[in-house]
């Protein structure tokens, strides 16, 4: 994925650990990328993100977010990426980067700030992380490692 290199998915595997214990909704809680909310009754107030998670992943998802605000192409360094990864992966993948920069182009076009639009992306971003992470036990395949 655009934004998350070896040190980056490293720097994440590390800090979240077990990826099991989250599903694709819940993984953007854990890191602290969802509004705050204030509910009464039937009445409910979402106000910032809350940033109460996991710091040190906050902020590599929140800078890998910037990479996707550019034009999706791909490049030397992701197709030798994915040459090493299955082809299932591969094809999630691709359709997380596309899927990603589209939803920053729609952002832009509504006239939200870069800065709120990057954490939005970073949150679905947390989410398609996740997705690539649990791949195995997804597909019906046996988990290594």
């Amino acid at each position: 994925m655009r934004g998350i290199s070896t040190l980056t998915g490293f720097g994440l595997a590390v800090e979240i650990g077990d990826w099991h214990r989250f599903t694709g909704n819940t993984i953007g809680a854990f890191v602290g990328l969802v509004p705050c909310e204030h509910s009464s009754g039937a009445s409910r107030v979402r106000g910032p993100i809350t940033k109460t998670g996991n710091t040190h992943a906050w902020r590599l998802l929140v800078d890998a977010a910037w990479h996707h605000r550019r034009a999706y192409c791909i490049g030397k360094i992701m197709r030798d990426r994915w040459d090493l990864a299955p082809a299932a992966a591969r094809a999630r993948g691709d359709a997380s980067n596309r899927r990603l920069h589209n939803r920053w182009v729609r952002m832009l076009e509504q006239k939200k700030r870069s800065t709120i639009a990057n954490v939005a992306i970073a949150r679905e971003l947390a989410g398609r992380c996740w997705s690539l992470a649990v791949m195995d036990e997804q597909m019906g395949g046996v988990a290594t490692g």
